[in-house]
């Protein structure tokens, strides 16, 4: 999983979800899980 600053190049990805857990930012990628990033 990669840590950003930022998620808007993770966001824009086919089939991306935003979810937030325990006040931290996740981008969650079933069609592509490289994908799965994290913010806070």
């Amino acid at each position: 999983m990669k840590v950003r600053n930022s998620l808007r190049s993770a966001k824009k990805q086919p089939g991306s979800q935003v979810v937030r857990r325990r006040g931290r930012t996740y981008v969650i990628d079933k069609r592509n899980p490289r994908l799965k990033t994290r913010q806070g």
